[in-house]
């Protein structure tokens, strides 16, 4: 295995495909036991979440703290706001545990990133603001469901993206290509991008998901399926390390993936705004930064890819603040950034249809 951060996902029962909206309440809901049981019962049938008898009171318990922090937060001065989503009776502590990884025990495995040429250094005058989905680069969000394979997701999104900026062409690509069939990640277990990229690379090229459609599990690689590329890539670049100018000059040119710590309760029930919440830098989940900006107000962002779902956060989507004092940004989004490369717009000829394999 190539030298490099490995960071493990694991990824239990929080993500489930389809994720319905977000249920609102108000103080009043949170004034007695009875009222805040009834906005259990709600949220419970809004999400059809089951729960047996014996568990109920302990995930209500747990679902009252939460509800107590999420009003809590949106009562304050933050330049975000927080909803009551899928994770309502989780705990952190829960949430952590599945999300979570060890990132530095696999760092000590594998020692540190190798480094790699920087083909945007040189990149000057950047605009003030980018966002590659109005420019057509970015596919719509999609949910890992019960699989810890967001690394997938990150790569897929920056493949997408340099594919439509090289070719004009948006084609969603197999997520679950990778999951099965990259032998240097393990799955849904975890992973990191740089061997995915890598993978496409050596392997030819990435088929489309129309051909090899996302299953949130670990399967058998389908040969067949796998040795029908639609998009190749010439390899990737890691950005530099702790540094947001270098991320910057990077987004300008492409859609680029990164690692955060993911793991904060703010960041668990996200739901709009510029992220300025307390996090750290336990790397733990794999998202794609599609843009940057700025707000009215001069707070600076970058704006994030996930892969939970269009229902979390500002469309599956989260605006992160830019340009914050730690030099690993905010959540660590600068320690561990990194994009395909891809210098012409060739691609396999022919996409193969369905009933050929």
């Amino acid at each position: 295995m190539d030298t490099g951060k490995f960071f493990l996902v694991v990824l239990s029962l929080a993500l489930v495909v389809g994720v319905a909206k977000s249920i609102e309440f108000s103080a009043k809901d949170l004034e007695t036991d009875e009222s805040l049981w009834d906005l259990y019962e709600r949220w419970r049938s809004h999400h059809t979440v089951s729960r047996d008898l014996s568990e109920k009171q302990t995930r209500f318990n747990v679902f009252k703290s939460n509800v107590r922090h999420i009003h809590k937060v949106n009562k304050m001065d933050k330049p975000y706001k927080l909803q009551l989503n899928k994770f309502g009776d989780m705990t952190n502590h829960e949430f952590r545990n599945s999300y979570g990884s060890k990132v530095k025990h696999y760092r000590s495995l594998h020692g540190s990133r190798s480094k790699t040429e920087f083909m945007h250094e040189n990149t000057d005058n950047l605009p003030p603001s980018v966002d590659w989905r109005k420019k057509g680069a970015v596919t719509p969000v999609k949910n890992q469901g019960q699989c810890g394979s967001c690394w997938a997701f990150s790569t897929i999104a920056g493949v997408e993206g340099i594919n439509k900026i090289k070719t004009n062409k948006l084609v969603s690509l197999s997520e679950q290509e990778l999951v099965d069939c990259e032998p240097d990640n393990n799955g849904c277990n975890g992973g990191y991008m740089e061997n995915a990229y890598e993978f496409i690379k050596e392997n030819g090229g990435i088929t489309a998901e129309t051909l090899y459609p996302y299953k949130a599990k670990d399967n058998k690689c389908d040969a067949l399926k796998m040795n029908a590329p639609v998009v190749v890539i010439d390899g990737h670049e890691n950005v530099p390390e702790n540094d947001e100018d270098a991320l910057m000059k990077a987004v300008a040119n492409q859609p680029v993936s990164v690692a955060i710590d993911a793991g904060g309760s703010d960041f668990q029930f996200y739901k709009e705004g510029v992220f300025t919440g307390d996090c750290g830098t336990e790397l733990d989940h794999g998202v794609a930064v599609v843009g940057y900006g700025t707000t009215l107000d001069g707070t600076k962002y970058w704006t994030v890819k996930n892969s939970w779902g269009p229902e979390w956060g500002e469309q599956g989507y989260i605006r992160m603040q830019r340009g914050i004092d730690a030099e690993e940004g905010i959540c660590g989004i600068a320690m561990e950034a990194s994009y395909p490369v891809k210098s012409t717009g060739d691609n396999p000829v022919k996409t193969p249809h369905k009933d050929e394999l």
